[in-house]
């Protein structure tokens, strides 16, 4: 299935930095944290991801955001946190950057990850184990750069997501199909991307 979105070519009135959280607990544990019941207030950044945090913001090397936007999820919200002391912004949660839910397959080891995306290869809308469909999590992500698009003009926006979620969003920006959005490199811990 081909994405009904805005592609990287259309004319944005701001700049994007697309972040992912840092190394978490539940990265460290092997662990599928999907759900707010559990992500909210559990399983935030490991000693790693604080060591990847402060790293990258001792090398900064990208456009300094003036606005920031995270996932309520706590390894998301003690990612922005660090920025935003770094360059003193505040704060905004948006919940649409949650984490995919990964249903069924909640609080058990991420070696199951592969069984889910080796069905969205073969559709978007796939919702089987319970998950959030690649087409809805594209729907929810590419609906937060929208709504900061009407609201917003000439900022630099950092949005503190996910892995899926962002693979997801540059996928359907990409103008891809989004079964294809295991097509791309995964984005590592405590990665920016900034939109072209």
């Amino acid at each position: 299935m081909s994405n009904r979105f805005l592609n990287a070519t259309t004319p944005r009135r701001n700049r994007y930095l697309l972040m992912r959280h840092g190394h978490s607990q539940a990265n460290a544990q092997g662990l599928i944290v999907s759900t707010p019941e559990r992500g909210l207030a559990a399983f935030g950044l490991s000693p790693q991801g604080i060591a990847q945090l402060d790293a990258l913001l001792a090398d900064w090397r990208w456009p300094t955001p003036t606005r920031i936007l995270h996932s309520d999820f706590l390894r998301t919200t003690e990612t922005a946190a660090r920025v935003a002391t770094h360059f003193t912004l505040p704060l905004q949660s948006e919940p649409r950057l949650r984490e995919r839910h990964f249903g069924d397959l909640e609080g058990q080891a991420d070696d199951r990850y592969p069984r889910v995306w080796a069905l969205d290869a073969r559709s978007a809308e796939h919702v089987e184990h319970g998950v959030e469909s690649v087409a809805s999590v594209a729907e929810r992500m590419q609906a937060v750069i929208e709504t900061l698009e009407h609201s917003l003009d000439g900022e630099t926006v950092l949005l503190v997501s996910h892995g899926d979620p962002l693979q997801i969003l540059l996928t359907a920006l990409e103008g891809r199909p989004l079964r294809r959005h295991r097509d791309r490199e995964p984005l590592a811990p405590a990665s920016l991307t900034v939109l072209p």
